[in-house]
């Protein structure tokens, strides 16, 4: 990973921990609060659910550009005929998550949830272990739902050693090896660290790395669509 992407991720952190501030009610704190950003989805059409945090949220941009918004562009644009659904909550970690999963997947036929999760657990200190052990159960419960994970993974600041960055790492793509899901080697790929692509804060992206970050997950998207209509 490059000097310009390391250099980037302790401000992410703390600026996933700003928006947590700012956000009234996390998800971690209160299950009222874990409200789709979006309007709630139609239920006529298969249900692609983006779950995350201020990344999938769209923190600091209108609606019609958070990812999630510009992804179901993408999608219409190629012919898949699903809805993407914004579950995004701003602050919210791993162990929010956990809380709000059974309620994500009760809006209509969900067929795959692109995970975004773990930087708000960093932030706090929790244990690489207790974070991989929240994921490992958002995946089970997904997929006891019949449904497919998508997951996004992300990266450890530079400042935090050697070490723990590489069980960061490691943790994400041990959690899609031994749950068997797709994974997003790192979310913000040709975005993190870009000042022209994030907002004032450095942190978060504008509208043209949210377009970076659409494209990223629709490269990893499509194959997991492409197997489900296939089946």
């Amino acid at each position: 990973m490059n000097r310009v992407l390391f250099c980037l991720i302790p401000s992410l952190i703390l600026g996933l921990a700003a928006c947590q501030r700012s956000t009234p009610n996390p998800a971690a704190d209160s299950h009222e609060a874990a409200a789709p950003a979006t309007t709630p989805p139609k239920k006529s059409l298969p249900k692609i659910v983006a779950f995350g945090d201020s990344l999938t949220a769209g923190y600091g941009l209108p609606e019609q550009a958070s990812y999630p918004w510009l992804l179901q562009n993408k999608l219409d644009a190629a012919g898949y005929h699903y809805e993407v659904v914004n579950a995004g909550v701003s602050g919210d970690t791993s162990a929010g998550g956990v809380r709000r999963v059974d309620w994500a997947l009760e809006n209509g036929e969900v067929k795959v949830v692109i995970l975004e999760l773990g930087a708000n657990d960093l932030l706090r200190g929790q244990s690489i272990a207790a974070m991989k052990q929240n994921l490992a159960q958002i995946i089970e419960t997904v997929k006891s739902r019949g449904a497919v994970v998508l997951l996004a993974g992300m990266e450890a600041p530079t400042n935090s050693g050697g070490d723990y960055r590489r069980a960061v790492h490691e943790a994400f793509h041990s959690l899609a090896q031994e749950h068997n899901v797709a994974l997003i080697p790192f979310f913000l790929d040709k975005v993190a660290g870009i000042e022209s692509l994030n907002q004032a804060d450095g942190i978060h992206p504008n509208l043209e790395g949210t377009r970076i970050v659409t494209d990223t997950v629709f490269r990893s998207l499509v194959p997991l669509l492409e197997k489900n209509a296939a089946s």
